[in-house]
């Protein structure tokens, strides 16, 4: 989670792409626009489900902090994560789930709202599908 996190920042959309199944080439262009107009400023991981050396699954949840368009945003999220030969991949994540109502003065994505992730697709219609 950590290393996806710090490629946003980065902006290393390949890495993006090539820790994501299925690899979505499609998601590119969401991708760099997102890290594009963001700003990132932090990452608060507020638990983790397995996902040791051990393990073959593992669920993060997690607050993004970024800054666009002058605004500060925090996008919450629950992921999941599967690792195949030696090497962890996202699979998806749920920003939508009622355990994960913010709190606190969080932003919550409305389900027609365009997705965090840039996609240029609603948000059901995206992450939260």
């Amino acid at each position: 989670m950590r290393s996806r996190y710090t490629a946003y920042a980065r902006r290393e959309v390949d890495y993006l792409i090539d820790t994501h199944l299925p690899h979505d080439e499609a998601r590119r262009s969401g991708i760099v626009a997102w890290a594009e107009r963001a700003a990132f400023m932090g990452l608060e991981v507020l638990e983790t489900v397995a996902g040791q050396p051990e393990d073959e699954t593992g669920v993060v949840e997690f607050i993004a902090h970024t800054q666009e368009g002058g605004r500060e945003q925090h996008h919450r999220e629950r992921s999941r994560f599967v690792r195949q030969g030696g090497r962890w991949y996202f699979i998806d994540g749920d920003a939508s789930s009622p355990a994960l109502a913010p709190t606190g003065g969080l932003a919550r994505v409305g389900r027609n709202e365009p997705c965090p992730c840039g996609s240029g697709k609603k948000y059901k219609k995206c992450c939260g599908g």
